[in-house]
């Protein structure tokens, strides 16, 4: 798949999604383009380690058509083409996505960044990243195409909790994430963060706390993924020796709209849930299209007539 529509639903006014977010913002539709521009990540390198996070399977979220070989402009153009003449798209984000987007020297990132921004109707980038892999030069060129495009990234956190950091092996720490945010705030850059909830080192409560905790932090956007196993990861061989609990379908659901209750109003959520391929998938398995479960996490809200923020108690609301 070339694109993705950003999750959203029209009639669902109950959390601060993307989609509608954009749409607000430009007055039409934004589509992303996903493209590999060939980077690797320090927790693969040697730097950091050589096997990745425990979980990590770049194949369980990045689309099939991202090819590397290819240039970034290639591969925008290409994703252009099929979404413009499926869905009469005009106007494209384009998101840096596999592994770590700003693991290059600065005029490597710059040339990177221009290439795509230079392709008619890019609004701007959605750069996917590790809170250790910035710097003020690197903060410095987003400030200055932030300028004139819509730029955000999205920092990799995963979680709050050092304890889980250290179990997943993420070569990172919750400050090192807080040093990156305060790096990057107040220089018209949007900040994402992405998180996972189900890590068997944290309970369900400490899982909630993320969301007060996110919620007093200079966060714009955030990414919200259930943990899954899948197949050729360390995590993988974990689960298979000795199986732990991963959310069933309704449990999430339950959880899902508790952390959006807690989580502030002002916070713009970008995902609801992963979906890896079902045939790397091992846990859990839920047998659901992503249309499915919007629709489900959508009848739950109005079920339990909850709010994003209801529940918020953070400085920022």
């Amino acid at each position: 798949m070339y694109y993705r529509i950003f999750e959203q639903n029209a009639m669902n006014n109950r959390y601060n999604s993307f989609g509608r977010y954009l749409k607000d913002t430009f007055g039409e539709t934004i589509y992303k383009i996903n493209v590999d521009a060939g980077f690797t990540c320090p927790n693969r390198d040697g730097t950091l380690g050589t096997g990745g996070c425990v979980y990590c399977n770049n194949d369980s979220f990045r689309p099939s058509i991202c090819k590397p070989e290819l240039s970034i402009s290639e591969q925008i153009r290409n994703g252009v083409g099929y979404v413009s003449q499926r869905y009469g798209a005009k106007r494209f984000l384009v998101y840096f996505q596999p592994f770590t987007n700003t693991y290059a020297s600065v005029e490597e990132l710059q040339r990177l960044y221009l290439e795509a921004l230079n392709e008619p109707f890019v609004v701007g980038l959605a750069i996917g990243t590790r809170p250790d892999c910035v710097d003020k030069q690197k903060i410095q060129l987003l400030e200055e195409l932030a300028r004139d495009y819509f730029i955000l990234i999205e920092y990799g956190l995963q979680s709050i909790y050092d304890k889980t950091l250290e179990f997943i092996k993420r070569g990172h720490s919750f400050q090192d994430f807080l040093d990156a945010i305060n790096l990057t705030v107040n220089r018209g850059i949007h900040i994402g963060a992405h998180i996972i909830v189900g890590f068997p080192t944290e309970t369900r409560e400490e899982m909630l706390k993320i969301a007060d905790v996110v919620s007093e932090l200079p966060i714009g956007f955030l990414k919200i993924h259930q943990l899954q196993v899948v197949k050729d990861t360390v995590l993988a061989q974990r689960y298979l020796e000795q199986p732990f609990y991963t959310f069933q379908y309704d449990d999430y659901l339950d959880f899902l709209v508790d952390f959006i209750e807690r989580l502030s109003p002002n916070i713009v959520i970008q995902r609801l849930f992963a979906t890896a391929p079902n045939d790397i998938l091992i846990a859990p398995l839920w047998d659901r299209s992503r249309q499915q479960i919007l629709n489900d996490i959508d009848k739950r809200l109005k079920e339990r007539d909850a709010f994003q923020g209801s529940k918020c108690l953070c400085h920022r609301c």
